[in-house]
């Protein structure tokens, strides 16, 4: 089957409302063309400079967003034309994402990245930093920064439970957040949970939008 039929086969059991974010990292631009051609547009990048040569090689009205961890000095090459950072995991990488905004006269779109997994190696706010950052109005003195929802990264095992009290423990923090008062370039719209080994349980858990990769384009080859 390839990548059209696949990607037409997903959909199909998707909730109309869930977006579908093709994770297109170290596969080809030709695999992103063929996706593309299906009607596929929302592709995810977790590494600069192959989302940069990717941008400029493929059509422009793709949406490109940014699923990896963020250095903030490599903000300024993605800046003009990211459709979604995802991972936003500090206050700092938020005033460099408003300074690079600014500076090309646009609002650049962002998730604030939760961490809900065991593992360490997991990037994110906690609990207390995100309601932190939401009530004491950092959020409203940069006005180039649009905070669309909340992402999370469950824990990489094999255990269901696990997975979905994780995911629970993100759509409680997400429904709570929901109903407080926010900063007017605050709204919560977007729970990104779930990828390729666990989205059917990020969507029972209430996420809307998940990032498949290999279920999509195949295994990755990493050169």
């Amino acid at each position: 089957m390839g990548v059209a039929e696949k990607i037409k086969q997903l959909k199909s059991n998707l909730p109309a409302d869930c977006t579908l974010v093709a994770v297109s990292k170290t596969h080809p631009a030709s695999a992103i063309q063929d996706a593309f051609d299906a009607g596929q547009r929302d592709f995810g990048e977790n590494k600069v400079q192959e989302l940069v040569s990717k941008y400029e090689a493929l059509p422009k009205d793709i949406r490109w967003h940014m699923i990896g961890h963020l250095q903030r000095n490599k903000v300024k090459y993605i800046a003009p034309f990211v459709h979604l950072i995802h991972g936003v995991d500090s206050e700092k990488l938020l005033e460099e994402i408003q300074k690079q905004g600014e500076k090309h006269q646009r609002t650049i779109d962002c998730l604030l990245q939760v961490h809900i997994a065991t593992e360490e190696t997991k990037f994110g706010f906690d609990e207390t930093e995100i309601r932190e950052l939401l009530s004491q109005g950092v959020l409203a003195k940069m006005p180039n920064i649009r905070v669309l929802g909340l992402m999370g990264m469950a824990s990489f095992t094999e255990n269901v439970q696990q997975v979905k009290s994780e995911f629970m423990t993100l759509k409680q923090l997400f429904d709570q957040i929901k109903i407080s008062t926010l900063p007017a370039n605050v709204r919560m719209e977007i729970l990104s949970m779930g990828m390729s080994g666990d989205f059917e349980i990020a969507l029972a858990c209430g996420s809307n939008l998940i990032r498949v990769g290999s279920l999509l384009f195949g295994e990755r080859s990493y050169t």
